[in-house]
C-alpha cells in the first residue's frame, strides 16, 4: 500500500495556510438568563457543534454580532482540566439560528476550495492531529490551554477535495453503525427500567400496595471499601468510583490494581453484590451497579458495597437504585462536603422501598439477564467496531485506503 508520503497529490499543510479569515477567540459574557444567546463550551459534541447547548449572555446582538456563528464553522476547546478533551473541535453542520460563541472558543474557518468541513472534522479527531495538540498545550492552575498561535502550527494532510469526500463518507458509514449500536445499549438499559415499573409499579407511589421495608431490612451487610491507593501495577483489579456507570453497569476497561497477597478478604466482592457512590458530583453520588461478574476485584473507599439477604434479590435492588425515584430521594439526602456530595451507609439503610415477593424479584432477575445478555452483544459488536473506525482513521489520514491516487466509485 501506498503511504501519504509518496502522493504527490497530498499536501502536508500548516492549519493557518487552509484559513479563510484570521482565528479569533470568542467573547466573555456574563450569563443573564433573557441576554442574547451564547453556546456553552458543552455544546462541543463529538458529532457537531449541539447549538442547543446554549444559555443567555449579558450583551445586545450588535455586541454579539462579530461571534455569530455559521454553517461550517468549527470550534475548538481552549481550556480543559482533562488534557484528552482541550483542544478538541467540532464543525456547524445545521444552518444556525443566532447565537455566539464564547471566550471558551476558537473559531475555526477554512477554505472549501481547499479543505472541506467534514474532512477537517474527521482529521481533527485523529492520533495525527491529537498528538500535535498534547505535545503543544500549556498548563495554568491545573487547566490544559490552547491557543491560536498552537493551533495555526497544527500540520494536516490535505488531499484533493474527491479524496476528501471519500475518506469522509466511508467513515461516516462506520461511525453511523457506532452510533446505532450506542442506541441500542442505552434503550435496552431503559428496557430495563421498563421491565422493573411494568412488574412492580412505580416506586413513587406503590400502586401494587407491596411491604415497605427500608433497604437495610433487604441487606446483610453494607461495607465501605478500601482506603489503600490502588495503582497501576498489582495482581488485583480495584473498583474505583468511574467504574460505576451512570446506567447502571460496572464498566471493567479502566482499571487500577493492587497486590492480592496484601488485601484484606472483606475488601473483595463477589457476584451479585450491589455497588454505590457514596461521594461525587451532586449528578453522579449515589451511581449504583450490581457485579454479575466472577472474577476476584476489590472496592474502593468511595464505594459501599452492599450484599442482599436471602429473602430478596440484589437485582431488584439494583434496578430499583436506579429508578428516577431513587435517584432523586439519593440527591435530596446528599450532603456537600468541599464541593462533592456524600451519603453514607447508614443514609442509604434508611431508605424505603417496597419489598414484592423472593419469586416475583427473581422473575424479574431473569427478565434483566435476557436484556443484559442483548446489551453484552451489542458492547461487544461496538467494540468491533471502534477497532474498525480507529484502524481505518489511521489508514485514511496515512494515504493507505485505496492502493492508487484514483478515488474508486462509490
Amino acid at each position: 500500500m501506498s503511504r501519504v508520503q509518496d502522493r504527490p497529490e497530498w499536501r502536508l499543510m500548516k492549519l493557518k495556510d487552509l484559513l479563510s479569515e484570521p482565528l479569533i477567540n470568542g467573547r466573555s459574557v456574563v450569563t443573564r438568563d433573557d441576554g442574547f444567546p451564547v453556546l456553552r463550551l458543552t455544546a462541543i459534541k463529538p458529532g457537531g457543534i449541539d447549538i442547543s447547548e446554549h444559555k443567555g449572555g449579558a450583551w445586545s446582538r450588535d455586541q454579539a454580532l462579530p461571534f455569530l456563528i455559521k454553517q461550517r464553522d468549527f470550534f475548538v476547546s481552549r481550556g480543559n482540566g482533562s488534557l484528552d478533551l482541550v483542544g478538541r473541535g467540532a464543525p456547524v453542520w445545521e444552518s444556525p439560528i443566532e447565537v455566539a460563541f464564547p471566550d471558551t472558543m476558537i473559531r475555526v474557518r477554512v477554505r472549501p476550495d481547499v479543505i472541506s468541513a467534514a474532512y477537517l472534522s474527521r482529521i481533527w479527531d485523529s492520533s495525527y492531529v491529537r498528538s500535535q495538540i498534547e505535545r503543544s498545550v500549556r498548563t495554568t492552575s491545573g487547566i490544559y490551554k490552547v491557543n491560536q498561535r498552537t493551533l495555526s502550527e497544527i500540520k494536516l494532510w490535505v488531499p484533493p477535495l474527491a479524496h476528501q469526500s471519500r475518506i469522509s463518507e466511508v467513515l461516516d458509514r462506520v461511525d453511523d453503525l457506532r452510533a446505532k449500536r450506542r442506541e441500542a445499549i442505552r434503550l435496552l438499559g431503559d428496557l430495563a427500567q421498563s421491565i422493573f415499573i411494568d412488574m412492580f409499579g412505580d416506586p413513587a407511589r406503590n400502586p401494587l400496595k407491596w411491604p415497605m421495608k427500608k433497604i437495610g431490612d433487604l441487606i446483610d451487610s453494607a461495607s465501605y471499601g478500601t482506603s489503600e491507593k490502588a495503582s497501576e501495577v498489582g495482581d488485583l483489579p480495584v473498583l474505583r468510583m468511574g467504574n460505576i456507570t451512570s446506567s447502571g453497569r460496572v464498566d471493567l476497561s479502566d482499571l487500577k490494581f493492587m497486590d492480592r497477597a496484601s488485601t484484606d478478604e472483606k475488601y473483595l466482592i463477589r457476584r451479585g453484590d450491589v455497588l454505590f457512590n457514596r461521594t461525587n458530583s451532586a449528578e453522579l453520588v449515589g451511581k449504583s451497579a450490581i457485579y454479575r461478574g466472577n472474577d476476584d476485584l476489590a472496592f474502593a473507599g468511595y464505594l459501599v458495597r452492599v450484599r442482599v439477604n436471602a429473602s430478596n434479590d440484589p437485582e431488584y435492588l439494583a434496578a430499583f437504585l436506579n429508578t428516577q425515584y431513587a435517584k432523586r430521594v439519593l440527591r435530596g439526602m446528599s450532603k456537600s462536603i468541599v464541593g462533592m456530595a456524600n451519603i453514607n451507609a447508614r443514609e442509604l439503610q434508611g431508605i424505603e422501598v417496597a419489598e414484592p415477593p423472593l419469586p416475583l424479584q427473581v422473575e424479574f432477575a431473569k427478565r434483566v439477564g435476557a436484556v443484559e445478555s442483548l446489551r453484552e452483544i451489542h458492547r461487544r459488536h461496538l467494540v468491533e467496531l471502534d477497532s474498525l473506525f480507529a484502524s481505518l482513521q489511521d489508514r485514511a489520514f496515512r494515504g493507505e485506503l485505496w492502493p492508487d491516487a484514483s478515488v474508486p466509485a462509490i
